[in-house]
């Protein structure tokens, strides 16, 4: 069987992650793939027997896309068995079977985040993907209910998980005892489903109380200045030496700051699984989610704590009550945990989903 895979969102933030992490499982099976995309990001993957390159640089969700997807590359593709798309953007054209991920269907659970214009444009990609979609696969028990209660039950839906890259594990194998710093991380984007408000909020809070540790944000002040009039007035609250914003940094940097802290915070309103605090845990570092009910699904079984969403007053008392006296121990996964979520698993399940004609 040969299968496409779609590979133009590799290096997307969080598509690409999860991307990047199926692909060599995938490349283990029996088959043939063709691997959609811009050949000099694709070269890593030549050296597999089985893998073949259909040079596309066609932007995702481009008008070339929907309207003017190159003749060549649809005549390689519809001679294939299956065509994966790891998102929703499927091009025109595509005449044999496709299976589709869809992680999470936020805009129409918060519709506040988009104008009115925008939420039409994406249900459009995403009711279409749903269409022409054979199965589809998403990561939670959560995304799929939602996913079901948008766009209906006509078609499977597939629960595959996602994992953490072995970048994370094989730093942690490395880099045993790290020393533990007076800092919580907040790891997210400037988007108001990630929480970042409710979070400053409750660091003004407890350092009030006297709380010594220093706020670190992985991300641009000036993005998060910008971003929310409301964030702004909480960022120019804290002193500078209260709060670092690292700006953008490799992984090896984001792995050490990590590493480092002391606590993570996730603040979300709003996951479809939610990496940081897995990656956290490989790394040793104690996690505080809000109580939404895929954080609940997805850590439930691991040693994290949880706070009331959205809850400023809940979360200053939780970061306290942990942090008081000062910086914790490293935490260590039981090897049950460390291998719940794995890339491996998640190729097994869409595998063993994908039809064989």
């Amino acid at each position: 069987m040969t299968i496409v895979i779609d590979c133009r969102l590799l290096n997307s933030s969080g598509i690409g992650v999860h991307l990047r992490g199926c692909l060599p499982y995938f490349f283990k099976s029996a088959n043939n793939f063709l691997l959609l995309g811009n050949l000099t990001k694709l070269n890593i993957y030549e050296s597999y027997k089985n893998v073949n390159i259909i040079n596309c640089d066609i932007k995702p969700f481009s008008v070339n896309e929907l309207l003017f997807f190159p003749g060549n590359i649809l005549k390689q593709i519809n001679k294939a068995d299956i065509y994966f798309c790891p998102y929703i953007n499927i091009p025109f054209g595509i005449k044999i079977p496709v299976y589709t991920t869809i992680y999470d269907i936020i805009f129409p659970d918060m519709p506040e985040l988009l104008s009115k214009t925008g939420l039409a444009v994406r249900m459009w990609f995403f009711r279409r993907a749903y269409k022409k979609s054979k199965k589809i696969f998403t990561i939670s028990e959560f995304s799929k209910s939602r996913i079901e209660h948008h766009l209906g039950t006509k078609k499977p839906v597939i629960i595959t998980y996602s994992a953490i890259q072995q970048i994370y594990i094989d730093y942690n194998a490395a880099s045993k005892n790290i020393q533990k710093k007076e800092t919580i991380i907040f790891i997210g984007n400037i988007k108001k489903h990630k929480g970042l408000d409710c979070l400053l909020e409750a660091f003004h809070l407890a350092k009030k109380e006297g709380l010594s540790f220093q706020l670190v944000i992985v991300g641009s002040k000036d993005s998060f200045r910008s971003s929310d009039k409301h964030i702004s007035k909480n960022i120019e609250s804290l002193t500078s030496d209260s709060i670092l914003f690292t700006g953008f940094i490799s992984d090896e940097i984001l792995m050490e700051h990590l590493s480092s802290a002391s606590l993570l915070v996730q603040p979300s309103l709003y996951e479809g699984f939610c990496l940081p605090p897995l990656e956290a845990m490989v790394l040793g570092t104690h996690t505080l989610l809000s109580d939404i009910p895929v954080l609940k699904e997805i850590y439930d079984d691991y040693p994290v704590s949880f706070f009331k969403a959205g809850d400023a007053v809940d979360l200053k008392e939780k970061i306290i009550a942990i942090l008081k006296n000062n910086k914790p121990k490293n935490i260590v996964l039981q090897e049950h945990l460390k291998n719940k979520y794995t890339f491996e698993k998640t190729v097994s399940v869409i595998m063993n989903n994908i039809d064989i004609f």
